[in-house]
């Protein structure tokens, strides 16, 4: 029989007791600090950690739970992590009593999630994000150097990346400001100033850093897995036009740095282990250094919703899998420390956006509509190339059990106007 809680949880909860994904919230009185999902409810760490719960060598003795970031749970590293989810597990299981049987506790413990307010997981000090979806990447090569030079030379030899601006990386529900920029129309002369008018969603998912590495120290892929934390879901907005303009010879900027939006639950790998497959072959074979014998991916079902303005309900623009993605997250932090890169507890490593080899399943705007030509076409007759003020673009993601759930939330965010309209 499968573990039960004694919290009332349905079938299509994204958060069984067999998930528990830890995030930063603020309740209505007090100060932001850990807790986990579980149902509609979020339990308080704090409390418990309080209470003695998460007296053990693996926590140092520390008071990690009371803090307003994940940071410092993040650093006690993967047996702390283990730890902590088997106690919470147990607290809420139907086998215990603790938590059941204490009418007082469990009204301390336990806030409704529609009562509180999610932040940020992590001060995430530092932002990479990936390029590793093979059919996104021969898309939008298709589009710029044709089908037969998609590709650069060095895309399957390496796991290529950008470095990400991390004060602009926003907890989902937070609005998205319509960036300004220059763009450069094809038969203009010169740039010119304004709004961007090629306004685009990347679905993507990132992974949290847990302990880092010293400067000079590369983590072996073999061991990449004891710096990984969990998941989040990921939009990475971009401004396509300022993008095409300035991407020249140094890559993604002002497109790009004007805001992320992540989800406010974090999923560990231990919840996700249930849902690993083989990474797929590979060819040519990487180099030595993103080798591993047993590498792996998760079979995570995703979807990106659009609703606009004068919609009732969102209408699904996106269905993809994380399986999608060519370069596994072992060969992601394994490249981006092998040059002795020190990463740090609360870093966030990005997929980049996932597309699968069907038209459904592009992740953007730039491919569902290759590049504007094609306008997506909506339920209530409205059609888009690219997203406009007021369109409200959600990502979703969830594993799918034997009668239950391994799920990941949602990240959202509604387009307002520049600040120049």
């Amino acid at each position: 029989m499968s573990l039960q809680s004694f919290i009332d949880v349905a079938r299509d909860s994204h958060f069984s007791i067999q998930n528990l994904p830890f995030g930063i919230f603020q309740p209505k009185q007090g100060k932001p600090r850990v807790g986990v999902a579980i149902g509609e409810y979020v339990v308080d760490l704090s409390v418990l950690e309080a209470q003695g719960h998460f007296r053990s060598p693996e926590f140092q003795d520390g008071r990690v739970f009371s803090e307003d970031s994940l940071n410092a749970f993040l650093a006690l590293g993967r047996p702390s992590w283990r730890k902590a989810r088997e106690m919470i597990q147990h607290l809420l299981s139907t086998e215990t009593s603790t938590l059941r049987d204490d009418a007082k506790l469990r009204a301390r413990v336990f806030h409704e999630q529609r009562d509180v307010m999610m932040q940020l997981p992590a001060r995430i000090g530092n932002y990479t994000d990936f390029y590793s979806s093979y059919h996104h990447a021969h898309n939008v090569g298709t589009m710029l150097r044709g089908p037969e030079n998609a590709l650069m030379p060095n895309w399957k030899w390496l796991p290529v990346a950008y470095h990400g601006r991390a004060s602009s990386i926003v907890i989902s529900g937070t609005e998205v400001r319509r960036p300004n920029g220059q763009t450069k129309p094809p038969d203009a002369a010169a740039p010119v100033f304004g709004p961007s008018k090629s306004l685009d969603y990347e679905l993507e998912m990132a992974f949290l850093i847990g302990p880092g590495n010293s400067l000079g120290d590369p983590v072996p892929i073999d061991r990449a897995i004891d710096h990984i934390f969990g998941f989040v879901l990921m939009n990475d907005w971009s401004a396509r036009d300022i993008q095409a303009w300035e991407y020249q010879p140094l890559g993604p900027f002002l497109a790009k740095n004007f805001c992320t939006s992540i989800s406010p639950w974090v999923v560990t790998l231990e919840a996700l282990e249930p849902f690993r497959k083989p990474l797929p072959h590979q060819h040519p074979e990487p180099l030595p250094y993103l080798r591993q014998k047993d590498d792996f991916t998760f079979d995570i079902h995703l979807e990106a919703h659009l609703k606009t303005s004068s919609m009732d309900a969102p209408h699904i623009i996106t269905r993809t899998n994380f399986q999608n993605l060519y370069w596994s997250v072992a060969q992601q932090l394994a490249h981006h420390t092998i040059s002795g890169c020190n990463l740090q507890p609360g870093d966030l490593l990005a997929s980049g956006t996932i597309s699968g080899p069907t038209e459904e399943s592009r992740g953007c705007m730039l491919e569902l509509t290759w590049r504007g030509a094609n306008p997506l076409k909506l339920p209530d007759g409205e059609t888009r190339k690219w997203l406009e003020d007021g369109d409200t673009l959600t990502v979703t993601g969830w594993c799918e059990g034997d009668g239950y759930r391994i799920g990941f939330g949602e990240v959202s965010g509604q387009i307002v106007s520049s600040t120049l309209a």
